[in-house]
């Protein structure tokens, strides 16, 4: 422990970041790359670990403003799935106790594994303690931090991560000793699902154009160590030739395989035969990464064709205004004889449109997909014919067996119509109710509408009509399709201008004899107006003239009503009211009685409505001011700070100016608050 921390200490100020010496890693499972495929219900073993590695880690651990640089000492590296979230648990046993094992994990979904070397982003959990032991990721208590750096008493388990499910992951084990000693690794203990949950099955097969190998396809990938050399774990019928020889391919750069290669000791004749699996001279089937095996007795069928020509099988379904037709084989065409200009093929129909150029799905050298760019999108309606021609290479398109397929041939497409979502209406004005009547032309095939009102309400009528019973500005918008091509229209404002509304201004308080004004401040389009004043008089002007009040024995409310009619014939009303005074004689109350049963609470100014400037104060009789206001409407309840005042008498003064003359006008006198 005290060697390796003194190594890393010399590391940092003799080598700064750039690690042990490195020494390339060539077995399997020590690159990234070419990690072991590991899941959740099964232990790993490795009982020799080849020393190599030396390339730096990015860690979380802090050093200088920075992060310390870890290296992947004698690495072995394990890949896996998350299939479903949760956290993940595992276990590191060295086989010699006094050993230093470290790790660290990595999130890898989009990246290239040898990322790990370059990006911090990728960091899930690590542990670098220099205590020798067991080490790996648990619960608390043993785990209680995602991070754990070098030295001496560092704990040698991390926290359970957490897992994503759908996300790769990589795990760097990293032997800090040069023993070579192996250990065993476990998972267990946390909720993440690792184990893949698809069984492993036969998923097709292929045989090649001269009838002496077979390609089968698996439906995940399996251990490339469960297949024989020979081939043993397979059996065709009929037995019209011996298997001799398997391969998996992809099993000389990694641990697993998609797909297995069979080579036969003579040509299949052309016809359907099966292909059926069963233990073979290894006593077992193939098995996936977990160990559970391909069923004994599982078949696939299998077709040898005779040395014939791979017709043009289908176009892939045209989306709206399609510039690129995607056509489809349904064996292996060879990229090699696909004229890139595009010239093997020509289209036909009822306007002109040439093709531009022409590239296959060449992952390899076959593909069942090409490409075919056109000039110009196809935007309107029509049936077309994609024509095969020798092209500027000399030959159409040959198949896997070199067998061309026919110039002349041909398949047909249809294309749909652009389509174009503008719609219109037609308002019908009502005097509670518009009516708006929208309507789509429905051309080019619209079998599909989607109207919105205000983002309230929608419709899928082709012409909905629509009740507003709100004036004003409305938002509506269409979305249409004919099933391949849609189109959506802009919000189109619908404005319903119709509205109106009864208002006015009059006059609050007049005394008997004064005028009272009013002032129409209705709304809309208004053609007739109709007043009663409530004291004999009517009008029908927009702006009536005053109106005089005769003097009343008390203070009177008078209802006022104005009727307003536009130019569609409809009608709204308004009531307010005027105050008229019994008189305007402007008095205080000798007396009054703050028992708020409605009668003679407040002392206050009586009748001064129209008087201007006006203040009125309250004092008792120590010359206490008791009570301020300058509107005459605040009157006072007989109380102070909260508390009801003393019975008894109070003295009270008012000033204000005379409307009539300008004049300042100051009054003085006593009441009595009477309990």
């Amino acid at each position: 422990m005290l060697q390796k921390v003194f190594a890393i200490f010399l590391l940092f100020f003799f080598h700064g970041y750039s690690g042990q010496s490195q020494t390339a890693c060539g077995t399997l499972g020590q690159n990234p790359s070419t990690a072991f495929p590991v899941c959740g219900t099964a232990d790993f073993f490795q009982d020799s670990v080849p020393v190599c590695g030396g390339r730096v880690i990015p860690s979380q651990c802090p050093l200088l403003g920075g992060y310390f640089p870890f290296t992947d000492k004698n690495p072995f590296w394990y890949k896996f799935t998350c299939f479903s979230s949760g956290t993940l648990g595992f276990t590191l046993t060295p086989n010699t106790f006094l050993e230093d094992y470290d790790w660290q994990l990595f999130d890898v979904t989009n990246h290239n594994p040898d990322d790990v070397f370059d990006s911090l982003s990728l960091f899930v959990a690590c542990d670098w303690s220099g205590d020798f032991g067991i080490t790996g990721a648990a619960a608390s208590p043993l785990g209680t931090s995602l991070v754990n750096c070098e030295g001496p008493g560092v704990p040698l388990f991390s926290s359970m991560p957490t897992l994503i499910v759908g996300h790769n992951y990589l795990l760097l084990v990293s032997h800090f000793s040069d023993s070579q000693s192996g250990y065993t690794l476990s998972f267990g203990g946390g909720t993440a699902v690792i184990t893949d949950p698809k069984d492993p099955h036969l998923q097709s097969a292929e045989a090649a154009c001269d009838g002496t190998s077979i390609t089968i396809a698996l439906n995940k990938k399996m251990r490339c160590s469960s297949l024989t050399a020979s081939g043993s774990e397979f059996s065709l019928l009929p037995p019209l030739a011996n298997i001799i020889a398997a391969k998996g391919n992809n099993c000389t750069s990694g641990f697993d395989m998609d797909s297995v290669t069979l080579t036969l000791a003579s040509p299949l004749p052309p016809g359907n035969y099966d292909i059926r699996i069963q233990n073979g001279l290894d006593a077992n089937t193939l098995t996936d990464n977990c160990g559970v095996f391909v069923p004994v007795g599982e078949t696939i069928p299998m077709t040898v064709f005779p040395f014939i020509a791979t017709p043009m099988d289908s176009i892939t379904a045209l989306g709206c205004a399609p510039d690129r037709l995607e056509l489809y084989f349904q064996k292996g065409m060879q990229c090699s004889t696909i004229a890139p200009d595009g010239s093997d093929f020509i289209v036909t129909g009822p306007y002109p449109v040439t093709v531009l150029s022409a590239t296959g799905n060449c992952a390899g050298s076959l593909t069942r997909n090409i490409s075919i760019q056109l000039s110009a999108p196809l935007q309107k309606q029509g049936s077309f014919q994609l024509i095969l021609r020798v092209g500027s290479d000399g030959n159409t398109i040959l198949n896997d067996c070199s067998q061309p397929t026919p110039a002349g041939s041909m398949l047909n497409f249809l294309v749909k119509d652009t389509v174009n979502a503008d719609f219109g209406y037609t308002l019908l004005y009502g005097c509670k109710t518009d009516t708006v009547n929208y309507f789509h032309n429905g051309a080019n095939g619209v079998n599909f509408w989607k109207w919105n009102f205000d983002n309230l309400r929608s419709s899928s009528l082709q012409n909905p009509v629509f009740r507003y019973n709100i004036f004003g500005l409305h938002q509506t918008s269409l979305i249409v399709s004919n099933g391949v091509c849609s189109d959506t229209s802009a919000q189109l404002p619908v404005m319903l201008d119709n509205m109106m509304k009864a208002d006015f201004e009059a006059t609050a308080m007049v005394c008997p004899g004064d005028p009272a004004a009013f002032k129409d401040k209705s709304i809309g389009n208004i053609v007739a107006w109709s007043w009663t004043f409530g004291n004999g008089n009517n009008s029908l002007q927009q702006q009536p003239p005053p109106q005089v009040y005769k003097p009343i024995n008390s203070n009177t409310n008078v209802p006022v009503k104005l009727v307003i009619k536009n130019n569609l014939g409809c009608f709204d009303s308004t009531i307010k009211t005027v105050g008229v005074g019994g008189d305007c004689l402007i008095a205080v109350p000798g007396a009054f009685t703050p028992n708020n049963d409605g009668l003679n609470d407040y002392l206050y100014p009586l009748n001064a409505y129209k008087v201007l400037g006006l203040l009125f104060r309250v004092y008792n009789r120590f010359g206490q001011l008791m009570f301020e206001t300058r509107n005459w409407n605040i009157r006072w309840n007989g109380s102070f700070k909260g508390q009801g005042a003393d019975a008894g008498s109070y003295v009270w003064m008012l000033q204000y100016i005379d409307p009539n003359n300008g004049k300042l006008v100051k009054q003085k006198g006593s009441s009595l608050l009477i309990r």
